[in-house]
This record gives structure tokens, C-alpha cells and sequence, in this order.
């Protein structure tokens, strides 16, 4: 039985600039972690502000470890020559929870598909080779409820298995929230579940 992954990787913090340039145009690569859509929005926005007098601001971001969701947006430029070659490098560094941007310049000279594919693929490529990638571990979040009573019982458990507690209320209806490896959970799930007096149950759900 093949061992449940429960780590993903992505980046540390915002990249600084990478320029690439081809024939007179120039290509910004930026790279961003991010955890929500509405990120995207806010990086762009500040983006267009820094380069107010560029023509193109064409991005790829992909989010998520169990459903994945992307996008790669062209904005303007021939249809797969950005957003799409930008996508291919969050893929190719295996990354997820992450925005690029590549900031076109127009030089001037057009570059033809061929050559903006190059062009916007080496500005992300450049952005990610200067970011630091990081290896983050999939959680998965519990709500336990007791009563005081049984305190004792579920803090013992706590500490043997070392769960990382997220808060707790402790009163005479107990609260505690707790977060475990992925690949742990269902074990976790397991010893709380079967306790009597116990209420243990996934967040959000």
C-alpha cells in the first residue's frame, strides 16, 4: 500500500524582478504565493501601477493539493504564447499555491508566436529559479467537543500522539481544534472517535 503524500511544494515570498529581453522588448517575471483567487487580482493590480506604460501583463497561477485549480490568461497576446508557457513552468518546478507574471514591454519588432512562447516561458523560468521552494505539509483540521470531565482523557492523547492544538476553549463544554498530518488524520480520527463522551468531527464539515 502505497504511503499517503501529504507534502506539497511551493514558494517562500514574492520573487524580486527578472528581465529577460529579445529583440528590444523586455519581459518582467514575477513570482507570488498565494492561497486565494482574489491574490491574483491584487499582485496585477499592483503590477500595472509599477508598470504603468507596458503593454502586456500575462500571468499563470495554479492553487490547491487535492483539487487543483489554474489559470493562464494571454491578455492580448496571440492565443497559448503566455499564459500557457508561464503555466508550464509552475508545472515543471512542481509547484502549487503559486502566481507568475510576465510584464511585456513592446520593443518594437514583433517577436511571432514562436518567439513570445520562448520569451514569456524564460521570464517565468527565471522568476522561479531566483525564488526560494519550500516543501509544505498537508493538514487536516478536527473539531473536538467534551465535557471538563473528560479533560484529562483527551489530553493525554494529545500529548503521546503530539497534536498541534489550533485554539481551545476550556469550560465546562470543551472545545479544542486540533490539526494533523494527512497522512495521520484518519488514525487521529480513529482513537478520538471511538472515546465515549467524545464529539469529534472534521472541520467545516
Amino acid at each position: 500500500m502505497s504511503e499517503t503524500k501529504d507534502t506539497y511544494n511551493t514558494i517562500a515570498k514574492a520573487s524580486d524582478a527578472a528581465l529577460f529581453k529579445d529583440k528590444n522588448s523586455k519581459f518582467f517575471g514575477y513570482a507570488y504565493p498565494i492561497v486565494t483567487k482574489e491574490e491574483v487580482k491584487i499582485h496585477i493590480e499592483a503590477l500595472k501601477k509599477q508598470h504603468h506604460s507596458a503593454r502586456h501583463w500575462c500571468y499563470a497561477y495554479q492553487l490547491g493539493t487535492e483539487r487543483i485549480t489554474y489559470r493562464a490568461n494571454d491578455d492580448g497576446e496571440p492565443s497559448n504564447s503566455a499564459g500557457q508557457p508561464i503555466y508550464g513552468q509552475i508545472q515543471s518546478f512542481n509547484l502549487t499555491n503559486v502566481l507568475v507574471i510576465v510584464v511585456r514591454y513592446f520593443g518594437g519588432i514583433k517577436l511571432g508566436v514562436s518567439g513570445l512562447i520562448n520569451a514569456y516561458r524564460t521570464g517565468a523560468q527565471m522568476a522561479l529559479e531566483q525564488s526560494e521552494i519550500i516543501e509544505k505539509t498537508i493538514t487536516i483540521d478536527y473539531h473536538i467537543r467534551f465535557d471538563y470531565k473528560n479533560m484529562n482523557k483527551v489530553m493525554r492523547i494529545i500529548k503521546e500522539k503530539q497534536i498541534k492544538i489550533v485554539n481551545q476553549t476550556l469550560a465546562l463544554d470543551c472545545q479544542i481544534h486540533i490539526s494533523v498530518r494527512k497522512k495521520d488524520a484518519e488514525a487521529i480520527f480513529g482513537i478520538f472517535n471511538q472515546l465515549y463522551e467524545i464529539d469529534i468531527k472534521k472541520e467545516n464539515d
